[in-house]
């Protein structure tokens, strides 16, 4: 079995790329022979509100390199990424980690944020962390929402990450019988054959990309998180985030009490700075999230999760066991200062957030991937 896989143009810290990494990697280990394709051609100088096409366009450079692609037995790329190849008779898969109509849809505009964390999106802009309170356009996003639909209706098969993730490939036509589940994985490093002890000291820990502009942030959750820390001004808060806005690295700095902040931190090293946390409560502010790899990372280190409920939290976190959902700020000021103030209860619930996140190890996902594959290449054979 021979799996093409399309990549972006360059890697970069994002989930998206670790787990098509660890995919391919596992992949491999179980015998399949993988081989990543790069597009390297784009569109240059586009006005911002033509960016979206740019993103779809770049991808056909992959047809200068067609003949070696369509020798593979099936081509895999994330939502429209695998685009050019529909019209070809080797099978496609689409890789759905997330919607981005799920997140537009998520993400409001400042003016409909929320009355308890309005406030500090606006003090934010006055600080000069964000330059703006919304982006200029969403344009783009809306036509990468129509070609993404458009490849999941026309691929071979569509792999979602989540039931939330499926629910929305459903809702935009999709037919069901296209879609299988398989949830994301975790590396191997996460994992430790001795398990982190568990840290007395209550404190709130945040995981995960922030991004640099006014949506990205805002999808994030960043107005929820820094509402939170606030609240808590006497307790431990540690940031493990992802960002290339320096001011905002600046602020979180010196504007936020008891706080260490780690950003872009090689992914590989967090589980040995994170592991002294164990007991502590992972807050997962975002918005939208259509699987969520922080969240399963977090709770391999024993952190107690206290989330939204985004990504695969609701088929996962059962409120009490290993974790909380919840739906507003104040309910999750409220769920934290109960843990903070029952050292067994945050006992209890990190051990049951370890014993969850064994269910999301590389080797479960490449045999998931296996089976759907062959499922498909004897279905293509046999038509």
């Amino acid at each position: 079995m021979k799996i093409a896989f399309i990549h972006n143009e360059k890697k970069i810290g994002t989930g998206a790329h670790f787990i098509n990494d660890l995919m391919a990697s596992k992949l491999e280990e179980d015998g399949v022979e993988v081989k990543n394709f790069y597009p390297h051609t784009s569109l240059i100088n586009t006005p911002v509100h033509l960016s979206g096409l740019k993103s779809i366009l770049f991808f056909y450079s992959l047809l200068e390199r067609r003949k070696e692609i369509l020798k593979y037995s099936l081509i895999q790329g994330t939502t429209y990424t695998p685009l050019p190849f529909l019209a070809y008779r080797v099978p496609v898969v689409s890789h759905f980690g997330s919607t981005t109509r799920g997140f537009i849809d998520a993400t409001p505009l400042a003016k409909n944020i929320t009355n308890g964390t309005r406030k500090v999106w606006y003090g934010l802009k006055k600080d000069g962390v964000i330059s703006q309170l919304n982006i200029h356009t969403r344009r783009p996003m809306r036509d990468i929402i129509d070609i993404e639909e458009y490849v999941a209706s026309r691929a071979t098969a569509v792999i979602a990450t989540s039931l939330k993730v499926k629910d929305e490939l459903l809702a935009s036509g999709v037919k069901e019988e296209k879609i299988t589940v398989i949830h994301n994985a975790i590396e191997d490093y996460w994992f430790s054959d001795k398990s982190p002890s568990f840290s007395i000291e209550p404190g709130i820990v945040f995981l995960g990309r922030l991004g640099a502009d006014a949506f990205t942030l805002k999808l994030k959750g960043l107005d929820r998180l820094i509402h939170l820390y606030q609240k808590f001004p006497n307790v431990r808060k540690t940031t493990f985030c992802m960002t290339t806005n320096k001011n905002l690295v600046e602020w979180l700095r010196t504007k936020i009490q008891n706080h260490i902040v780690y950003v872009n931190t090689k992914k590989e090293n967090i589980p040995g700075l994170m592991s002294p946390l164990c007991g502590q409560i992972l807050f997962i502010s975002s918005r939208y999230e259509g699987f969520s790899l922080s969240l399963i990372e977090g709770m391999s280190q024993g952190l107690i999760p206290v989330i939204y409920p985004v990504g695969v939290a609701p088929e996962f976190i059962r409120s009490g066991e290993n974790g909380f959902i919840i739906n507003s700020q104040n309910e999750a000021i409220e769920k934290i200062e109960l843990l903070n103030n029952d050292t067994k209860l945050r006992e209890k619930l990190s051990v049951e957030a370890m014993k969850t996140s064994r269910q999301f190890s590389g080797n479960i996902i490449a045999k998931k991937l296996i089976k759907l594959y062959e499922s498909i290449i004897l279905n293509t054979t046999n038509s």
